[in-house]
């Protein structure tokens, strides 16, 4: 992140900086060009998870236990649009935190824990999605009310514990020169990591939930082929309780579903990630620029986990007309029918 090695042993900021933000050479058409593609990303993150946790709470048939994990990563996603994007949109365009350093080291906690959070909740999707589609005779005995609350005590805790501990610590950037004279003379506020902290965010963060959601994806699309096979098989007169358990139609969306959901992770996160891991050791030579661009293609990950839901879901698609059209302050209309006429 283009840290400059700066002697530590500096007896103020008067070489280097006072303590006030570094002139800016972005244009105001391309600092207003900024505002309004992060602002934009901001809204959608925004409302597009407002309007899931809203249909998940209010509609009485989308509360499942499955819903409960999307109703709990939408929620970490509008946290993410509503506490973090902002304050980051601000840094990013200015070049510059105007915040304090208290504020700086608590932004960093809970942008990496929440932006770990969500990354947690898609490997959940991923395994529930897993039991339902290779094992639905069992579902509900795997997947029980239990089950699902340890799931996600496990994706708010452990991010949160891990964030806290490492940033208010310190140790995440414990041995890189020079980074304390930019805190303090340079009001610079952004994650960094050193070699060690790089190489333990990079594989508990990303490539250990990663790994588990291409495994669990590609077990799914064998199986969901070996399911279609199954019912193709089976005569006409077959029970309609044993064909049900077995659908096409629902193992195909639920592999296609969790393939764009994963294909869009990978592409959001994998470039911020590999950077965290390999730009320690080359003197954190990546651009400031480029950094923080690929911070916010790993924001647009919550930008875009409700889209992939409007897309692929007429359910949540119905719900959100209702609310947008007001309809869900009718007496009635948290007990209306949203799974009619599916295809």
């Amino acid at each position: 992140m283009d840290i400059p090695a700066i002697p530590k042993d500096l007896p103020d900021c008067f070489e280097f900086g006072n303590g006030s933000c570094p002139n800016s050479s972005r244009t105001l058409g391309v600092k207003r060009t900024m505002y309004f593609f992060m602002g934009s990303s901001i809204t959608i993150t925004i409302l597009g998870n407002l309007g899931l946790m809203i249909s998940i709470t209010h509609f009485k048939q989308l509360q499942s236990q499955s819903n409960s994990i999307i109703l709990s990563m939408a929620t970490t996603d509008f946290l993410l649009g509503v506490a973090i994007m902002p304050y980051s949109m601000i840094r990013s365009v200015e070049s510059c935190w105007y915040f304090g350093y208290t504020f700086c080291k608590l932004h960093a906690s809970f942008d990496l824990m929440l932006s770990v959070t969500s990354i947690f909740h898609l490997c959940s999707i991923a395994i529930d999605r897993y039991c339902a589609v290779c094992n639905p005779l069992h579902y509900s005995n795997t997947m029980t009310k239990p089950v699902i609350k340890s799931l996600l005590l496990l994706c708010w805790l452990v991010p949160g514990i891990f964030a806290f501990g490492l940033v208010l610590s310190e140790e995440n950037a414990s041995g890189i020169d020079g980074y304390k004279t930019l805190v303090s003379c340079f009001n610079f506020c952004a994650l960094v990591f050193n070699k060690l902290w790089g190489t333990v965010v990079f594989t508990s963060c990303f490539f250990t939930p990663g790994s588990v959601m291409v495994v669990i994806y590609i077990n799914i699309f064998a199986v969901s082929k070996r399911h279609a096979k199954m019912i193709n098989n089976m005569p006409e007169n077959a029970n309609n309780t044993v064909k049900g358990q077995f659908s096409k139609k629902k193992d195909r969306k639920a592999a296609k579903t969790l393939g764009i959901i994963m294909g869009v992770f990978l592409t959001c996160w994998l470039p911020a990630f590999i950077t965290v891991l390999i730009d320690p050791f080359f003197g954190f030579s990546t651009p400031t620029v480029l950094f923080d661009m690929l911070i916010w293609l790993g924001y647009f990950n919550s930008t875009c986990n409700p889209l992939i839901h409007g897309f692929f879901y007429k359910w949540f698609r119905r719900a959100l007309w209702h609310i947008v059209s007001g309809k869900i302050f009718d007496h009635s209309s948290s007990s209306i029918d949203l799974f009619r006429e599916t295809t």
